[in-house]
């Protein structure tokens, strides 16, 4: 009666559009007082929840990437990509994934690539004849590439969830091949779809072009060595890291690039601080969420209903993906990380799966969830840049969704792809 009433009580609150903290927190509270628990115990969980030092990487992070985004990295960065791969079928396409993926190694969140690549290349694509729904897919698509690459917020906050004790840094490199592999995917995609629509090619540049193009690129593509190299290395944490990224943002856009104006660094500034509020309220409400379903042993009963199915680790990664599939729709990707980690990664290890590769079947399982109606918050920001609605993208996104789904299946069938990279550290 306990577990219903723990996710009878948050299921009822999301439907009526109830803020996620909130339906957390309350299914919790519920739960407790039906219990016969003092309420206390839902408060001093939530402030353990929060109070964990390596939380402070997720803010320091979005600060970063909100400062080179206004600070005129992107373009920069843009400028590059497209003097690289413009001269492919569907130029500007590729030109979106391309800077997806390097500004991704900056931004570490998907939402903001999508707004900041979008913002420039969805009304540049539009303009040279590229169909809306093709620049807005490619854009979606192209922006969960951040949530793979070092510094993706959402390993640091799979790695709070599960505990603190599996590394970031191993999760920081267990993404980089899966995430390029995506980007290699959506490039095929993108190739054969602007061919069976007549898109145009950019002309080459040249290789001096190129050339000229990275060197003024450099100064924001370093972040990405400092802050892979300086986390792998042991040089300084992954928390570390994120405030010396702050740091090389504010130099670099103020003093290399001089585009960081003062009104730029005020809304950079309270941005990061809602962004971090919304963050650690809905991680504190979960963090009591998450122990009451330890407490009723729901990753036990999840495991033996498994294996009244199945005990073939094939069919139980399977089963789980279609689960987790299904609630990265209706869920935004952080709070759904939150509550699934405690329930699904007990009956991965139960079945031998590695913490570390599962980490990154999560990450990017949920990632196809945030570009999936009706919580596809990726999916929304692309929308509103391209000014086409849901519906008109949806139409037409489904080749990059088998994209996604194709690497999906590679990445949970061949761990290797997640665990060879963080093996060649140890």
């Amino acid at each position: 009666m306990e577990i219903l009433i723990l996710f009878g009580v948050f299921t009822l609150l999301m439907l009526i559009g109830t803020p996620i903290a909130f339906c957390l927190g309350v299914a919790s509270f519920a739960t407790v007082l039906y219990m016969g628990l003092p309420p206390l115990v839902i408060f001093q969980r939530l402030n353990s929840g929060m109070s964990v030092f390596s939380l402070l990487a997720i803010p320091f992070f979005i600060y970063a990437g909100d400062l080179m985004v206004r600070g005129g990295i992107a373009q920069k960065i843009i400028a590059f990509a497209a003097s690289l791969v413009g001269h492919i079928r569907g130029g500007l396409g590729q030109v979106n994934i391309v800077t997806a993926t390097l500004f991704g190694g900056i931004s570490g969140s998907a939402v903001a690539e999508a707004a900041a690549v979008g913002g420039v290349m969805i009304p540049q694509m539009k303009q040279r004849g590229y169909g809306a729904d093709y620049a807005v897919n490619i854009t979606s698509m192209a922006a969960l590439i951040a949530l793979m690459l070092p510094p993706s917020h959402n390993m640091i906050i799979y790695s709070i969830s599960a505990g603190g004790k599996i590394s970031i840094a191993d999760l920081f490199t267990a993404g980089v091949i899966p995430g390029l592999l995506y980007a290699a995917a959506l490039m095929v995609t993108a190739y054969f779809v602007a061919r069976s629509r007549g898109y145009p090619t950019e002309p080459f540049p040249g290789f001096a072009k190129v050339g000229q193009y990275f060197l003024i690129s450099i100064p924001g593509l370093l972040l990405i060595g400092i802050i892979f190299g300086g986390v792998r290395s042991g040089v300084f944490t992954a928390t570390e890291s994120s405030c010396i990224a702050v740091l090389y943002a504010l130099a670099v856009t103020a003093f290399v690039y001089r585009r960081m104006t003062w009104n730029d660094f005020v809304h950079a500034t309270f941005g990061a601080v809602r962004t971090t509020a919304m963050v650690l309220l809905i991680i504190g409400m979960a963090a009591a969420f998450s122990w009451l379903m330890a407490f009723l042993r729901v990753p036990a009963s999840l495991i033996a209903w498994m294996n009244t199915i199945s005990d073939n680790p094939i069919i139980i990664l399977l089963l789980i993906n279609v689960l987790m599939l299904v609630l990265g729709t209706f869920m935004d990707m952080g709070p759904t990380i939150i509550i699934c980690t405690p329930i699904f990664l007990p009956v991965a290890v139960a079945y031998g799966i590695d913490p570390v590769h599962f980490g990154v079947i999560m990450i990017l399982n949920f990632g196809i969830g945030l570009n999936t109606p009706p919580v596809g918050a990726v999916q929304f920001v692309a929308c509103a840049v391209g000014k086409i609605s849901v519906w008109e993208a949806m139409r037409s996104i489904w080749p990059f969704y088998a994209a996604g789904l194709v690497v999906l299946g590679l990445v949970t069938y061949i761990p290797a792809l997640s665990l060879w990279l963080p093996s060649v550290f140890k």
